[in-house]
């Protein structure tokens, strides 16, 4: 039995060391649960990008300048629908953490608001100004005040007129002689003159010149504009008072040129004051001035409120939003998903399975969430409204800015290619350094073909930016280099994506030993040698 035991031993030993080693190995392929088969399906991303700088990146995971993660770009390899240039690909972990939200392009009616400002008025329709049609003086005034209210037939002031004196003897020295013509003759005059009529049926009966004649107000409402005291002489053109109402008024507003084409007659209006905070009123847009103001470019427009328990007074501050016509048939998407940009306008489309790409629109009219698309959409269609701008900067590098799949009927009629004045001012494409000239910061390199510009793979030079480390560079180097076209018509590498290569593990390579590492090393040795006593000699 002990001799069994001494034979069977080394066996036992030897497979349980078969079983380890093979644990060892089979764990290098399994991480996190993943068999190998599944870890080699697996794609590696291009390179990795900052979050708020598109132009930082590096060939492993890390933290950006400002401490974010850095974001993985993988090559979509031109795969699922509507893709083509600038078509870009984010794991659905990423998108979560960046918080991407989407929404569709519908038709709905567009509310349009137009917020303005105006100045409360009185109603110039109902505005009575008083004037006097004799020279004379002001003997009593029985008004001590503007806005102090007045019921129509309430005294006004006395006047004394050498006029109105010669007047009303006329009429006298006509009833004396009983002459009908001059009777009918001087009470014209009087009437002309705005002499009460209780005062001339007095002159009649009683037969006696008044010296003084006392103005009655013509209607209800508050004094404005008071510009007479007692003893002050008038003559005809003088404003003495004006005197207007309050149960409705006027207030004036200016919309900017480019809104004057949605406001009408009869739109409805809201409006709001300081001295009231949370109160509203309604109203209608009452009339349209027909001239533009050449100075402020803005077109006034009047507004018309009732105004039950005068609680708007003349002159008061007002803010007032007009509300235009609704249209029913407008392709709408949220305001905050456009991006606007000095050239065109543009959105960011989301394709499905985590497929973005940056295409151009037309953005027509706004309102308070949503704006009007004229061309680039259609309805059904979901677009990116939050992160948006992080996914059009990476997009934005290769894209045409079109529709690759829904493109519109003038596009294909003008031209299959893409326009120039559309074409990205970079892009990115793989090559191969073939050599450099560091003193002029110039290298040769062979790339693959552009679609984006249409060139074909050739070799050409190129200028380095100054931003780019040119002694990461090497001869014979495979890498991704970012091509800008620059105002003045030349092309610069402005950016390079060095892939990693990590060094061969000898565990996982059995052609790679110590042995053969040895022998290389060795032979490496000699020739450095060599080249020293070459350079000696």
């Amino acid at each position: 039995m002990t001799i069994t035991l001494k034979k069977t031993g080394p066996l036992l030993i030897s497979a349980l060391l078969g079983v380890a080693l093979t644990v060892t190995a089979y764990s290098l392929f399994v991480e996190d649960g993943q068999t190998p088969a599944a870890k080699s399906s697996e794609k590696t991303p291009l390179y990795w990008v900052a979050p708020m700088d598109p132009n930082y990146t590096r060939d492993k995971p890390g933290k950006s300048p400002m401490g974010m993660d850095l974001i993985p770009v993988y090559d979509d390899g031109g795969s699922g629908s509507d893709t083509g240039p600038g078509t870009i690909k984010i794991s659905p972990e990423v998108i979560n953490n960046l918080g991407v939200r989407t929404a569709l392009v519908a038709r709905k009616a567009l509310h349009t608001e137009i917020k303005t400002v105006g100045y409360v008025k009185y109603d110039e329709d109902q505005l009575v100004h008083i004037h006097p049609r004799v020279e004379g003086w002001i003997e009593k005034l029985y008004i001590k005040a503007a806005g102090d209210p007045v019921e129509k037939g309430q005294m006004l002031y006395e006047i004394y007129s050498p006029a109105l004196v010669n007047a009303q003897e006329e009429l006298v020295i006509a009833l004396g002689r009983n002459n009908a013509r001059l009777i009918r003759a001087a009470e014209d005059r009087l009437n002309a003159l705005r002499l009460p009529k209780d005062t001339i049926q007095k002159l009649k009966k009683t037969k006696k010149v008044t010296q003084t004649i006392t103005i009655y107000a013509p209607k209800s409402g508050v004094v404005d504009n008071l510009n007479i005291r007692e003893g002050f002489y008038v003559k005809p053109g003088t404003t003495l008072m004006s005197i207007g109402t309050l149960d409705q008024v006027w207030v004036e507003a200016e919309v900017f040129e480019r809104q004057a084409f949605q406001v009408s007659v009869g739109l409805p209006v809201t409006m709001s004051l300081d001295y009231l905070p949370g109160k509203t009123w309604a109203g209608k847009v009452d009339y349209i001035y027909p001239a533009l103001n050449a100075k402020t470019r803005t077109l006034k427009v009047r507004l018309r409120f009732d105004n039950e328990n005068d609680e708007l007074k003349p002159n008061m501050f007002a803010q007032v939003v007009i509300h235009a016509e609704s249209t029913d048939n407008s392709l709408l998407i949220p305001k905050e998903a456009v991006i606007r940009s000095g050239s065109f306008d543009r959105v960011v489309l989301a394709l499905g399975e985590g497929r973005f790409k940056s295409v151009k629109v037309k953005v027509g009219r706004f309102d308070v969430q949503s704006a009007e698309i004229l061309s680039g959409l259609e309805a059904g269609e979901k677009i990116v409204v939050s992160a948006q701008f992080l996914l059009d900067s990476e997009s934005s590098k290769t894209s045409d800015f079109k529709r690759m799949n829904a493109e519109s009927d003038e596009e294909r009629t003008q031209s299959p290619n893409l326009a120039p004045s559309l074409a990205p001012a970079s892009v990115w494409v793989e090559a191969t350094i073939n050599s450099l000239m560091a003193g002029h910061r110039m290298i040769n390199v062979s790339h693959e073909a552009i679609k984006e510009w249409q060139w074909p793979k050739m070799t050409m030079d190129f200028t380095v930016a100054e931003q780019v480390t040119f002694s990461d560079l090497k001869a014979g180097m495979a890498l991704h280099i970012e091509i800008t076209k620059q105002q003045d018509g030349q092309y610069l590498v402005s950016n390079v994506h060095i892939p990693a290569s990590p060094a061969p593990d000898p565990e996982m390579d059995p052609e790679m030993d110590h042995e053969n590492m040895d022998h290389s090393e060795h032979n490496q040795h000699d020739e450095h040698n060599g080249h020293e006593r070459g350079n000696k000699k």
